[in-house]
């Protein structure tokens, strides 16, 4: 099967202490999903909705992310999120993105994921580690 427009994925989580905006910023932020944890779950969504249409040795790395976080989830609720592809140009994948808790959408957006080599990948990563020692 081919990668195109119209593939999706969901995933669900349910929000723990250690995913909120306190726990990773400290007692002046209040106790709700963090924002880079929605956006975490939002690129995961997007990678799973395209990994069965990879090769051996394919995987995917996000390079453009546009979500606005629209309303804020307590510990103990569940998000679901959902990943659809809208275009597919190359080895870039262009992504519509939301996630909803038990009551409400509660971010939305684009996301964009670049197909790569894994081994090829890690490796440049490898040399740009080691030009610094």
């Amino acid at each position: 099967m081919p990668l195109e427009p119209g593939i999706t994925a969901q995933l669900s989580h349910t929000v723990q202490e250690n995913d909120t905006a306190r726990f990773s910023g400290g007692d002046t932020l209040p106790p709700v999903f963090s924002t880079p944890l929605v956006i975490r779950l939002l690129e995961r969504t997007s990678h799973q909705a395209i990994l069965p249409y990879l090769d051996a040795g394919q995987g995917s790395v996000g390079v453009v992310v546009n979500i606005r976080h629209l309303a804020a989830t307590p510990v103990g609720f569940t998000v679901n999120t959902r990943a659809e592809v809208l275009s597919v140009d190359g080895r870039r994948v262009h992504f519509k993105v939301e996630a909803w808790d038990d009551l409400e959408k509660i971010a939305e957006g684009e996301h964009e994921r670049f197909i790569i080599d894994l081994d090829r990948f890690v490796q440049k990563v490898n040399q740009k580690a080691a030009s610094l020692k």
